[in-house]
């Protein structure tokens, strides 16, 4: 265990840590990932990224970088959000494998060691999950508001992304990524929908990811960022995005039931001769059926959409892949 395949010399591991606002936890965050990491014999490194904080975080982190040099700081003065501060760690990180984990050790660091002997133990893994929810993993004093949303909200998910069960967990941030799969996505995400955007994109380019059972446990240090609605509608979004025909199709398939059964009613009034012209029946049956079926024709002309958004997910690949090699080529002359 703890092996990592790299180059001798080179960086083959990066921690990225987005922080905003962790003074109380920075300092306990780095000794208990650095601990963990001492048994690895290959170089690595811990990529803190300050997001905007408006407390000491910053101090406290450019302080432990000056006395280890495996710990380095990026940092810009406006809160910008998790996504941007992952994808400003992801453009920073050297490592051949980037893991991401909460500055708030949710998740402990010695499940780093797990996500990595994935990585190396299994070539079909591209990404290695620490999931909470798979067989094996489970939780320690969560909130119950946040466990249920987590739970439900990652049903929806991973049903929306057409995992078959697979993935039971979309919206952590504990993962351990090839540095090739993030090289190979363009992100945009500022906030904590980064985690499903990540997926999406890398299972669209044909990426696998596999999870490693974890215990996801409650903050103990600091404050909580995370927001019940704000997540809650942030999944529905993605959701329907992700998916078009589980808002269109479910309720144009149910309007368009209820106008087959109110066609029935309307047969049976017939043939019992109680049927009253005045009653406005058949207007609602013909408005249940065609707006059933209008919605349904955007379910349909949604999912062509999504079909077509992977084709230009592989022309970003093949495009990020050409600058690269341009990159590189420029970097040989020069040297």
């Amino acid at each position: 265990m703890g092996e990592i395949v790299g180059e001798e010399g080179q960086i083959s591991l990066s921690i990225v840590i987005p922080m905003y606002n962790e003074e109380d936890n920075v300092a306990n965050t780095v000794r208990q990932v650095s601990k963990a990491l001492g048994s690895l014999q290959d170089r690595w490194e811990i990529v803190l990224v300050n997001d905007g904080s408006t407390d000491n975080t910053l101090q406290v982190a450019e302080d432990l970088a000056k006395g280890d040099e495996r710990v380095r700081v990026v940092s810009y003065s406006r809160n910008a959000g998790r996504g941007k501060a992952l994808r400003t760690g992801f453009a920073s990180a050297r490592g051949d494998i980037v893991v991401s984990i909460d500055a708030d050790l949710s998740y402990e660091p010695k499940y780093i060691l797990d996500l990595i002997e994935v990585l190396n133990c299994d070539e079909d893994a591209d990404i290695a999950i620490g999931s909470p929810y798979a067989e094996g993993g489970g939780t320690e004093n969560v909130p119950l508001d946040r466990l249920l949303m987590s739970k439900l909200g990652n049903k929806i998910l991973s049903f929306a992304m057409s995992t078959n069960g697979r993935l039971n967990t979309i919206t952590g941030i504990f993962r351990a990524y090839r540095r090739p799969v993030l090289e190979s996505l363009e992100l945009e995400s500022d906030g904590k929908e980064i985690h499903l955007e990540i997926l999406s994109k890398a299972m669209a380019l044909g990426y696998r990811a596999k999870e490693v059972p974890v215990i996801l446990r409650g903050r103990q240090r600091g404050r909580s960022k995370f927001r019940l609605r704000a997540t809650a509608i942030s999944h529905i979004v993605f959701s329907i995005y992700e998916k078009p025909m589980m808002l269109f199709g479910l309720i144009g398939f149910t309007f368009i039931v209820w106008g087959l059964i109110g066609g029935m009613y309307i047969i049976v009034l017939w043939r019992q001769k109680a049927l009253n012209p005045e009653r406005p029946l058949m207007t609602l049956l013909v408005l249940l059926v065609l707006t059933g079926t209008q919605l349904l024709s955007f379910g349909f002309l949604g999912t062509q959409l999504a079909m077509f958004k992977k084709e230009v997910y592989k022309v970003q690949k093949e495009n990020r892949e050409i600058m690269k090699r341009l990159d590189d080529a420029v970097k040989k002359r020069l040297d």
